[in-house]
């Protein structure tokens, strides 16, 4: 059966609304289709967590250290044009939880590859299949986690990023980590939507304070306003 909905989910490209239709009607997936390594909803070692959500992944494709989803993990999310003081604060968040979370994120630039890069474990959730690197300038990270850490998707190999994916990867992400830190984010932006998810799951929320003028810090502050918690750094060093 294991077999049968990883077929299903190749032959319909990871999408879950497809997936949940080809169920429902009982359809039968093309037994040529190769099968990839993955863990299903069937895996008794499926993350539990993810069952929380509306819409659980059917299958996650990976590479990588399969056994980091048994341990305690914490997302952090921010943007993809990171200031001077939001890598900063990135850095000391991930030092702070690294000895005792796997840091979840969604290798984007910016933010995301930054805490991938300071954390001594992690997990990458991607929007693409995993023979594709994105975005490019993340080939060496994407190269070393796929070996030493861990990367997973919905999507099966070959195929692309696509705009609308990357909103419905967030969900992964927010359900994975038992809290969510945000260390730097507009108010329109992917990390918020990562926040909401996380809301709905009740996970813990936690963001970096900006100034009033740092408008790239705007979203961080909203969340502050709306009663996330507040990170809070007192002389510790940025190790």
């Amino acid at each position: 059966m294991r077999d049968f909905l990883i077929r299903l989910a190749i032959q319909h490209e990871g999408n879950w609304f497809k997936i949940r239709k080809a169920l429902q009607k009982h359809e039968y997936p093309s037994k040529n289709l190769e099968i990839q390594t993955a863990i299903t909803i069937l895996d008794e070692d499926y993350p539990k967590q993810l069952l929380q959500l509306k819409y659980p992944p059917y299958v996650l494709f990976y590479e990588g250290k399969r056994e980091l989803l048994k341990r305690r993990m914490c997302a952090v999310v921010g943007s993809r044009e990171p200031s001077d003081y939001g890598t900063k604060a990135t850095e000391m968040v991930v030092n702070s939880l690294r000895d005792n979370y796997v840091i979840v994120s969604g290798m984007a630039r910016g933010i995301d590859s930054i805490a991938h890069r300071r954390a001594l474990d992690t997990i990458g959730v991607l929007g693409n299949g995993l023979d594709v690197c994105y975005p490019s300038c993340n080939r060496a990270l994407y190269d070393y986690m796929k070996k030493e850490q861990l990367l997973i998707t919905e999507y099966p190999k070959g195929v692309l990023p696509e705009r609308y994916h990357f909103p419905f990867r967030n969900r992964i992400i927010a359900a994975l980590g038992e809290k969510v830190a945000v260390t730097q984010a507009g108010l329109k932006s992917g990390s918020m939507l990562t926040v909401n998810e996380a809301l709905n799951l009740s996970r813990e929320i936690y963001a970096v304070p900006y100034r009033l003028t740092d408008k790239e810090g705007c979203g961080c502050n909203r969340l502050i306003g709306q009663g996330a918690n507040v990170v809070q750094f007192v002389n510790q060093e940025n190790n």
